[in-house]
């Protein structure tokens, strides 16, 4: 048999290669590098470093939808060691203090602002007047820079640790029931014309919290005991401190603390929910019952 030589086809010669290949996400860019995942080619900046080999943006968004990522032991997601919550806080904070001296023309005297009347926790204006909000604004004010400079210290140094540890959701509410619970407390046990204002029923309620996370790990829970005890403590011997507002958020804060620690795995976040609505519908009725005794 005779060989007959084989003809290629018309341009497309033999022994010619193949054209370059191009990124899939970037047509415009050539590239001999594929993703080991799906292996469509892809340009060095469409791909990222995986545990075998590199895999491109698509598969790593795709790869990260399905993983289960960490949570805390509050059930929130672990969104790692940045703080949100607390800086707004403080912001907050020192925002109102900032307005209320201006008013006042004065930093050390900034009581004598406006808003600092509008705003500062006094019975007879939630009890006649039905200014209930007061309950949770006072606690967004301070007497002077060194009122304001102990909280925020306070607040920055409990709050870089619960609220990584709580999740920024849950260690809000805690938060701010803490507070209310603060001026629930004086609303109820506290003298008629007294006015009082600051964020240590939050802060005390932060407090609360961390003795609880301490006792859920079953870690020593003696460091946490001495510093409450040292802040009661000075709460009861420095003169114009509200011993009320401490305890009453102190104790509120744990109380919602636990809820949310010690809630069942299956279905937490409705318990939680739940814990904290509590929390809140308590200091609402107690706050409505106070009215009718006072009018």
């Amino acid at each position: 048999m005779a060989d007959s030589p084989i003809t290629p086809p018309p341009g497309d010669p033999i022994g010619t290669p193949p054209g370059p290949q191009v990124c899939a996400r970037h047509p415009d860019r050539a590239t001999g590098l594929r993703c080991t995942r799906c292996e469509r080619p892809a340009c060095p900046e469409c791909l990222r470093e995986a545990s075998v080999g590199y895999q491109c943006v698509d598969c790593v968004n795709e790869g990260s939808r399905t993983v289960r990522r960490p949570r805390t032991f509050a059930g929130a997601e672990f969104a790692g060691r940045k703080l949100v919550v607390t800086p707004v806080l403080i912001a907050v904070n020192v925002l109102m203090y900032l307005v209320t001296a201006l008013q006042a023309g004065s930093l050390a005297a900034n009581s004598g602002a406006r808003l600092f009347g509008d705003l500062v926790m006094w019975t007879p204006a939630v009890a006649v007047y039905d200014e209930w909000w007061r309950l949770v604004t006072s606690g967004f004010l301070h007497y002077g820079p060194a009122h304001l400079g102990l909280n925020m210290i306070a607040l920055y140094v409990l709050g870089r640790d619960l609220e990584p540890a709580f999740g920024r959701v849950r260690y809000t509410a805690v938060y701010l029931v803490s507070l209310l619970g603060g001026g629930v407390a004086v609303y109820l046990f506290g003298a008629i014309n007294t006015l009082v204002a600051g964020a240590s029923g939050a802060v005390y309620g932060l407090m609360g919290a961390m003795l609880v996370a301490v006792l859920r790990h079953r870690l020593n829970a003696g460091p946490a005991l001495g510093v409450i005890g040292l802040n009661i403590v000075l709460s009861f011997t420095l003169p114009g401190i509200s011993l009320l507002g401490h305890l009453g958020g102190l104790v509120v804060g744990a109380a919602v603390a636990a809820g949310l620690v010690y809630a069942p795995r299956q279905n937490r976040n409705t318990y939680q929910v739940a814990a904290v609505a509590a929390a809140v519908l308590l200091l609402v009725v107690l706050t409505v019952v106070r009215t009718g005794q006072l009018l």
